[in-house]
């Protein structure tokens, strides 16, 4: 029988896509207002990998990452899914979204990442959430899964992750 431990906080993590950097901006602000002191932005990256979007966002879409200072549990995933749903919705423009932000979480080990979509990899979180393994740590890199989506793949994801994932490390003291 294996013991119940303690679960250790991760790092909360929000992807952002939108088609403009001033949404970008103001999401950023609200999320912060909500969850605290960001403490780490990534650039603005171009979304090009996959037209999935685009009949409901347009072209040209822009990606960012975010973290925040304040660690939190992972069970509260769910609940922050549920609000970032809340978000996208003040931002709804002729029945589409305007930006779309996909909570996660980083610690030692993988990306995490939370859908209201059901798949074969993902585990149900309760409330119509789901959670998957994006990305998991092997040999101190990033390593793919078969459903890791293709902008997760690509090195220039991998490195933002990893610098949040250095963050983390500082906050646990390792």
């Amino acid at each position: 029988m294996g013991l119940v431990r303690k679960v250790q906080p991760v790092k909360l993590i929000v992807a952002m896509l939108a088609n403009k950097i001033a949404l970008l901006e103001t999401a950023e602000e609200l999320l912060a207002k909500k969850f605290g002191a960001i403490d780490y932005n990534s650039r603005v990256l171009e979304f090009n990998v996959t037209d999935y979007y685009r009949d409901e966002m347009g072209d040209n879409l822009l990606r960012k990452f975010i973290s925040f200072k304040q660690l939190v549990p992972p069970s509260r995933l769910r609940e922050i899914k549920l609000y970032t749903n809340r978000l996208e919705k003040r931002f709804i423009n002729n029945n589409s979204r305007d930006i779309n932000l996909d909570p996660g979480y980083i610690n030692e080990g993988k990306v995490v990442l939370v859908s209201t979509k059901d798949s074969l990899q993902r585990l149900y979180l309760g409330r119509g959430i789901y959670g998957e393994v994006t990305l998991y740590l092997k040999g101190g890199e990033y390593q793919d899964l078969v459903w890791t989506y293709p902008d997760y793949k690509s090195l220039e994801y991998k490195s933002v992750f990893g610098e949040i994932r250095a963050l983390f490390r500082k906050q646990i003291g390792r």
